[in-house]
Parts: C-alpha cells; sequence; structure tokens
C-alpha cells in the first residue's frame, strides 16, 4: 500500500485513526531552516477536530512532537519525524462496522483488496491521516515563504447550494479564519453556518467548495508532460478524503469562450512580463507562468450520516446500518488547511525540482 508523495521533497504518512498514534516522515527537506514544534501545531490546530460547533466534537490536541531531523533549532538535512498521539478515540462506537460495511466508505474495497480493514474509525481510510500531511505542509509553507516568497491561502467559497463572491487575489487570511466556515464573506458564512446546523439536526451531511491560491510562483515550475503543474495539483487534491473535483484557472467554463476571448495575452508593464488576464490559473504547458495559481475542488457530503441506510454484511446479506460517532456534518472547514499542506507540498517539491534545471535563457 503506498503511503508516500512526492520526488525530492516526499512525505510518508503513517498510522490509523484509532491507533495510538499518526504522523509523518518528511525526506527531502533542506538542511539550515530554522524549525521547531511552534511552526507546526498552528496548522494542526486549524484542522483539529472539535474546533467549532459546525464540526465533529472529537476532542484531541492533535500536540505535535519532532522526533528526528533538526538539531538545535534547524533542520539537518535528514529524515525529518513528527508524531501526534490519539488521545481521544471512541472505538466501541464503531463495533457494528466490524461486520457491516458503511456506505460510500472505503470499507468494502479495503476488504476486497486486501482481504483486511482496521474497521476502527475507518483505519488508515480515515481523514485523521491529513495530519501527516498538514505538519509536513507547514514545513513546505516555511520553505516556500522564507526562500521564494510564496503565499497560499485557501478559503470556502461553497456550501451545498450557497456562493459566496470571493477574490482569491484580495482576500487576507484574517479574513478566512475570521468565521469556523473559513469563508472571507461574512454575511453569507453565517448563511452557510446556519445551513450546516439545520443539515445536521437532520442527521444528515453537505458538500461543499473550496477555492485556493498562491501567489508569488515564480516562471518555470512544472514539467511539460507527464508531470505537468496542474496535473500534480489534481493528483494532490484528489487525493484527499470526499474530494471529487478539481478544476484550475476557469476550469469547466473554458467551454464557454472561444479561443480568442480566453487566452491570456502576455505584456511587459515595466520589465515585468505578466497576463492582464488569468483564465490559465497561472499555469500553461503544465508550467507556471508568474501568475497567481488559482484552483478550485469540490468536496463531497461527507459519507457518514445519522440515519439508517441499505448496505450489507460480512456475508454478503442485506441489511441496514445507521451512522455511529462523531463526524463532521460538512468537511469543509477542516479542510482549508488541508488543502492548502497539499499545495505547499506540491510546489515545494517542484521547486526543488527546478533547481536541478539549467538555467533558464533570458527573455
Amino acid at each position: 500500500m503506498p503511503n508516500s508523495f512526492g520526488h525530492l521533497f516526499r512525505i510518508t504518512t503513517w498510522g490509523e485513526s484509532h491507533g495510538g498514534s499518526v504522523g509523518v516522515i518528511i525526506d527531502g527537506c533542506p538542511p539550515n531552516l530554522p524549525l521547531d514544534e511552534t511552526d507546526i501545531q498552528p496548522e494542526l490546530d486549524r484542522r483539529k477536530p472539535g474546533q467549532s460547533h459546525i464540526t465533529t466534537p472529537r476532542k484531541e490536541s492533535d500536540t505535535a512532537k519532532i522526533y528526528s531531523g533538526t538539531f538545535q533549532g534547524k533542520t539537518l538535512g535528514t529524515p525529518i519525524c513528527i508524531m501526534v498521539m490519539n488521545e481521544d478515540a471512541r472505538s466501541q462506537d464503531y463495533q457494528e462496522m466490524a461486520s457491516k460495511f458503511r456506505p460510500s466508505h472505503a470499507d468494502y474495497c479495503y476488504q476486497k483488496k486486501f482481504g483486511i480493514r482496521n474497521w476502527q474509525g475507518g483505519g488508515r481510510s480515515s481523514a485523521r491521516e491529513t495530519i501527516g500531511r498538514v505538519a509536513a505542509g507547514a514545513i513546505a509553507k516555511k520553505l516556500l515563504r522564507l526562500y521564494y516568497g510564496v503565499e497560499i491561502l485557501a478559503c470556502v467559497s461553497q456550501v451545498h447550494h450557497i456562493c459566496a463572491p470571493v477574490d482569491p487575489e484580495k482576500m487576507t487570511f484574517e479574513q478566512i479564519e475570521s468565521t469556523p466556515i473559513r469563508c472571507p464573506n461574512p454575511e453569507i458564512a453565517q448563511d452557510m453556518i446556519e445551513h450546516i446546523r439545520e443539515i445536521r439536526s437532520q442527521g444528515d451531511s453537505v458538500g461543499g467548495i473550496i477555492t485556493c491560491i498562491a501567489k508569488g510562483v515564480p516562471c518555470g515550475w512544472g514539467e511539460p508532460v507527464f508531470d505537468k503543474l496542474e496535473a500534480d495539483l489534481a493528483k494532490a487534491m484528489m487525493s484527499l478524503p470526499a474530494a471529487r473535483g478539481f478544476e484550475v484557472g476557469t476550469g469547466f467554463d473554458a467551454i464557454r469562450y472561444t479561443g480568442s476571448q480566453h487566452n491570456d495575452v502576455y505584456r511587459n508593464d515595466n520589465g515585468k512580463i505578466i497576463t492582464p488576464t488569468n483564465r490559465s490559473g497561472g499555469i500553461q504547458g503544465g508550467i507556471s507562468n508568474g501568475m497567481p495559481i488559482l484552483f478550485r475542488v469540490a468536496f463531497k457530503p461527507t459519507a457518514t450520516i445519522m440515519m439508517e441506510q441499505e448496505t450489507i454484511d460480512l456475508e454478503g446479506h442485506n441489511t441496514t446500518l445507521k451512522g455511529r460517532g462523531r463526524h463532521d456534518p460538512c468537511v469543509l472547514p477542516r479542510a482549508v488547511p488541508i488543502v492548502e499542506a497539499m499545495t505547499a507540498l506540491t510546489l515545494i517539491d517542484h521547486a526543488l525540482r527546478q533547481k536541478t534545471n539549467l538555467p533558464s535563457a533570458p527573455l
């Protein structure tokens, strides 16, 4: 079972939802980066459960501990191990799932593929696995910010049928974090929150869309064929639990344009090469063009709902199952830092890969 992501900046996540701990090994982080747990914990706090009334009530401190790869507050260039203990697992809530498959979860597929599965909280298929991604993403974010001037921001732009007009180039971290739903539009954010509360009271769930921007990415990151930058970003996003769609720039709306309407023309703006429009989302030919990278990720409704549903048991007999345990009625608020983390991991990997290329010719 592959558990690694990246080429030069490579992470391997480990651990199960109801095991003793979860974590990540980061290989390829350059030496001499100032790093300790205070660089990682704020990002984990944004992802952890129990942070608001519209997330799962599971109580976990998600406290990160670095066990290797640093010395005297700096990275060594050796593998970094980060561990987070599981503190509030309630495996008894999943006892019925030992013999029944949860609808729209990985349970049945895992059983058929491996012949064994950890039914306690979903084991490896649980979104708790993303703790390792966020911890590693915090390091990637710091590298991108310090050495390349890259800033990554993501926000919730739609919940179910409620859409929020957002301007990714103008939104700020403070605006995004000002509401539990992480939508920078405060009025619509309140509508989203009230809608999630109503859906939760019915025992149901909803999905939505997260919009992400990466500012300051220079021209030249990404490869022109199989490792196109948008392809790797798509792989990163589609590897997330509940992710169901990815689009960069105008995405599917590109079909509404003609070529002359959609093309991003180049312009020399006082010595800086820009495109006045950014319908490409900052990527052309699989390579960043120096404009902000813009994309959106669609997430399905949380699969665990507190309603009786049809399913089968281990013997293939028809039966029913009602959701148990503590779950998010909408994954979006906690998915925002995860989307940012996977963006950072993808970009830092391509940044390091670009360093292995010969210097480009001046225009």
